[in-house]
């Protein structure tokens, strides 16, 4: 089955984490998006950015706010 939105989404920041690579959410509305910084594995330079407006991922977020 193929990924679909925050599936996808999920997905990708998790591939991030699993190449040694930190992720932290920027901007959140609980309600309705999630913006998230994707940084190198030293968690400085931001390489990515990834928003997603997926209602569970979303709310996920909102209690995970970053991968550290």
């Amino acid at each position: 089955m193929a990924e679909h939105g925050g599936t996808a989404d999920r997905a990708t920041l998790e591939r991030w984490e699993a190449f040694g690579g930190v992720w932290r959410v920027l901007a959140s509305d609980e309600h309705a998006a999630a913006t998230v910084s994707m940084c190198r594995c030293d968690g400085g330079e931001e390489m990515q950015r990834l928003t997603t407006e997926d209602p569970d991922l979303v709310a996920w977020l909102a209690e995970h706010p970053e991968s550290e």
